[in-house]
């Protein structure tokens, strides 16, 4: 029953399948920074596709006097932009009424983070893709990562420049597909001083400022991060929705194992392992019968623990459990978790000998999974060094001594 229950395909992705019927697939080009060639890349795939047969319109695309990417757009379906009057000026912005009329099987949409201009129907101009999605059409768009709004502190460190325009996560979350437009520092800074992306003038006070090769160094890092987060959380889905036991260990991931009071080191030592293997980690606490009849001090420092868990950086559960390690282990397949770290039994030898012990019961279980035993710190306040004192007689040693001899002269005789 047990292995039947295993391979049934997780009900939540299944669930998410369902919710994204009828939606059209979004596929996003993503790159480190303006230059690398994320629209020539999607006008690229956009050709392809129409050679391929695929009915598809440009919503908008912004070639920036690039003569290259003006020739991929020369021969593809335009949808006019509208035109909007703000304050004595005429804006141009993509006409999301007129490709949901023409409803089109694909349709291009440039610069993701964009802001629309004051009268539009959304505010911008992701929301408009979404409204797209959700009306059954696909979409490719492009993105620079440091558009992407959870790392938007990270970049303004980086570059020390603050990023205005932003994208929610769960647009990136929500991509069927990431391509990743790639370019080293070195070709990007040739690309600037060639006037491939910007103006001579300004490519030179770029490369001085936002471009400098550290700061692209450290954007494509974010970039190429990022992108694997996303295809890692793929692979789990994939492996969520047709019921394939895990540990793939197409990347690491790590559970910590949130029990008693010294926990909290536990943690700290998990997040170190994360931050070595640059690997995302999770907190689970098993609650059993036994841990709901600890009393409210065992509630306290499982809580304190997931906090402080959740403050380093990772992903806090708490799940109900008969059996610890059994729980333990659905829970990291079903994650494709591929290191558990849990700390060493604090029960004496004989207890776990007579009665067993949930650690001893996940390594035997584990498979593939690495189990890590940490011995944490007790806690407790070390002993004062004092000086030596001469210990007092104690008579029973020697008379345990004596007793034994005088056993053994009796006994030897009467041994043939």
């Amino acid at each position: 029953m047990g292995d039947q229950k295993d391979r049934r395909p997780s009900p939540e992705a299944l669930l998410r399948i369902a919710e994204q019927g009828g939606l059209g697939r979004l596929k996003l080009f993503l790159g480190a920074a303006p230059g690398v060639g994320k629209t020539y890349a999607m006008l690229s795939a956009a050709q392809a596709k129409r050679r391929e047969g695929v009915d598809l319109v440009i919503g908008v695309v912004e070639t920036h006097g690039r003569a290259e990417t003006e020739a991929l757009i020369a021969d593809l379906p335009v949808i006019p932009r509208r035109v909007i009057d703000y304050k004595g000026r005429q804006l141009t912005e993509m006409d999301l009424d007129a490709i949901l009329a023409r409803h089109p099987q694909l349709v291009l949409v440039d610069e993701l983070a964009h802001t629309n201009a004051p009268g539009s129907r959304h505010p911008k101009r992701h929301m408009d893709v979404e409204e797209l999605l959700a009306a059954g059409i696909d979409v490719f768009t492009t993105m620079n990562i440091q558009h992407v709004e959870s790392l938007n502190d990270v970049v303004a460190r980086i570059t020390r420049i603050r990023v205005r325009e932003t994208v929610p996560d769960s647009m990136l979350d929500r991509a069927d597909d990431i391509e990743l437009i790639d370019l080293t520092p070195d070709d990007l800074i040739k690309r600037l001083q060639e006037g491939k992306v910007y103006i001579a003038r300004q490519a030179e006070r770029a490369i001085r400022h936002y471009f400098a090769p550290g700061n692209l160094t450290a954007l494509r890092e974010l970039a190429l991060r990022r992108t694997a987060q996303r295809v890692d959380d793929q692979m789990l889905d994939y492996m969520r929705t047709h019921a394939i036991e895990g540990p793939w260990p197409a990347s690491e991931r790590l559970l910590v194992c949130i029990e008693g009071r010294n926990a909290p080191a536990i943690v700290r030592h998990a997040k170190r392992i994360a931050d070595q293997l640059r690997a995302p980690w999770s907190a689970l606490h098993v609650e059993t019968p036994g841990t709901l009849r600890g009393g409210e001090t065992a509630k306290t420092h499982a809580a304190e623990a997931l906090r402080l868990a959740h403050l380093l950086g990772a992903e806090t559960v708490v799940l109900p459990g008969q059996d610890v390690a059994a729980t333990i282990i659905d829970y990291a397949r079903a994650n494709n978790a591929t290191h558990i770290i849990i700390g060493k039994p604090a029960r004496p030898r004989w207890h776990q000998l007579l009665f067993g012990s949930p650690v001893q019961k996940l390594i035997s279980r584990a498979g593939g999974i690495n189990v890590h035993i940490i011995e944490a710190p007790s806690g407790k306040p070390e002993a004062k060094l004092r000086p030596a004192v001469k210990p007092a007689f104690a008579p029973l040693p020697y008379v345990a001594t004596a007793f034994t001899q005088f056993a053994c002269v009796i006994v030897s005789p009467l041994i043939p």
